[in-house]
């Protein structure tokens, strides 16, 4: 269901007050200290709500109480830092919206006293995208389904000048999209059954869709892919392509390739997982999701380039023609790879993925993946590692991340780490059995894939948080959508990446 936003100038009196049932109110920090020098700006219940703050025993704190109005008005209070950052605003905003949307009302108000309409405008948008996220329905199978949410309007109050939300709910559509493929059970979101969902999304959208199944990618001789793919008994597994053109601008070029890793289910193959690994590996195809989510997003905001999205669907899993340890075999862009461990089958699919991302030579690839233990290990769900080939787009990354509040951080890629994947019997090791480093492995891997195209890899070690993360309250987080697009229209990464 689309959410209406409803915008209306003018104070907030009491008679407004009186029909509106439920209502957070944002506040500069230093107005609701209790000191002297310090004023509430002027708003109904003003006195009231203050002395209830004060009584809270902590003038910081987020309140929660009903006002005694006509409507019982069930508000949410916070005062916000001057200097508060955007990971810190949207985790707020995350908690004003919780008790509200756990009455399950039809409208909320945001009112924002104090602010400027320039100063209020970014800390609007952070509440209606926590709002947007939480009251998006995630799948559920159980026999007793839960209400969905009431929400269909947040309205704004006391806004002068009319804010643009096109990017807030873009973002939001691109990330509820990726958490709910991710949520997805294994026998819910096989490669087939993935790929009839974009289908459908692409007639819905308008986007050009093609389909390198297996026979296309022996044909391809993209033997890195189908080493994986060729342990499922199922034949469904291949690469999606998808291309949104812009009616005007630069219709020719290619300058964007998104591309995700969709292991659908991952057994670890012959290098069997144990069971408490193995359990969430429907998850591993969030990187396409992420890819997926980014695309819908990107073409609802209408860019004026050509995007490319590649999404590499398969299951790894075992049987009698499952991959195995010193396999050799050929990747689409001729390079020879000895199989180190079968449970390393994402970098694999991603390789003859890029190759094909790359032969139409956009000026920027950015992949997607939940590949390594290794990136998690050494950042935790906080953050997840951002890899390039390019020097010029580590500030950017680390920028992009902080002031989206999705945060990134750049890992080294150096040639000599290349040493650990030397072969005797063939041109690069697809891992090392040491586990160090590997998610800097990896990347060097994944390198040989993309040419010298400009590329950035995401290791995506915050796609699932426990207790969610930022703005998103499920533990699946879409981690990647604003974050990319905060690098595409904020950090103009497409000018330099060079």
């Amino acid at each position: 269901m689309k959410i209406k936003l409803k915008q209306q100038k003018g104070k907030v009196n009491q008679t407004a007050l009186s029909t509106i049932s439920h209502l957070i109110i944002l506040l500069p920090q230093n107005s609701i200290k209790t000191g002297p020098r310090n004023a509430w700006p002027e708003f109904p219940y003003a006195a009231l709500l203050k002395q209830r703050l004060k009584r809270s025993g902590d003038s910081d704190t987020l309140l929660t109480t009903d006002l005694p109005n006509k409507a019982s008005t069930h508000v949410t209070l916070s005062g916000i830092k001057a200097d508060i950052d955007r990971f810190e605003l949207l985790t707020l905003a995350r908690k004003l919206a919780a008790p509200q949307l756990a009455q399950n009302p039809a409208t909320i108000t945001i009112i924002a006293p104090g602010f400027s309409d320039e100063d209020a405008a970014p800390l609007i948008k952070a509440v209606v995208a926590a709002l947007l996220a939480a009251s998006c329905a995630m799948p559920s199978f159980k026999s007793k389904a839960a209400k969905p949410s009431k929400l269909n309007t947040i309205q704004l109050l006391g806004i002068a000048k009319k804010i643009d939300f096109s990017r807030t709910m873009a973002e939001a559509d691109g990330n509820n999209l990726a958490r709910q493929l991710t949520t997805l059970p294994p026998n819910e979101l096989t490669p087939a059954i993935y790929r009839k969902r974009v289908a459908k999304l692409a007639k819905e959208h308008g986007w050009k869709m093609t389909f390198l199944d297996q026979q296309t990618l022996k044909r391809k001789k993209a033997g890195a892919f189908l080493a994986v793919s060729q342990g499922s008994s199922e034949k469904d597994a291949g690469i999606v392509h998808l291309r949104y053109t812009p009616k005007s601008g630069r219709r020719k070029q290619t300058p964007l390739a998104l591309v995700g890793k969709g292991i659908c289910f991952d057994t670890g193959g012959t290098n069997l997982k144990p069971a408490q690994y193995m359990h969430g590996m429907h998850e591993d195809m969030q990187g396409s999701a992420v890819a997926l989510g980014t695309f819908l997003a990107l073409s609802q905001l209408k860019v004026p380039y050509v995007v490319d999205c590649w999404l590499a669907l398969a299951q790894n899993h075992i049987g009698p023609n499952a991959y195995k340890q010193n396999d050799v075999v050929t990747a689409s862009n001729g390079t020879t790879i000895e199989v180190m461990h079968t449970d390393a089958e994402g970098r694999m699919v991603l390789a003859d993925t890029l190759v094909q991302a790359a032969r139409l030579k956009p000026t920027l690839i950015i992949d997607y993946a939940t590949l390594t233990g290794a990136c998690h290990y050494s950042l935790s769900a906080r953050y997840s590692g951002g890899f390039t080939n390019r020097d010029a787009l580590i500030d950017e990354i680390i920028s992009a991340g902080r002031n989206s509040g999705e945060r990134v951080w750049p890992f080294p890629i150096d040639a000599d780490f290349d040493d650990e994947l030397k072969s005797n019997v063939a041109d690069v090791k697809q891992c090392s059995l040491g586990g160090e480093a590997d998610h800097i492995l990896a990347s060097r891997f994944l390198q040989r894939f993309v040419a010298d195209t400009p590329w950035l890899h995401l290791d995506l070690s915050a796609g699932n948080s426990k207790g969610g993360l930022a703005h998103i309250p499920t533990d699946i987080t879409g981690f990647g959508v604003n974050f990319t697009t905060q690098l595409l229209f904020d950090n103009n990464v497409l000018s330099k990446a060079k």
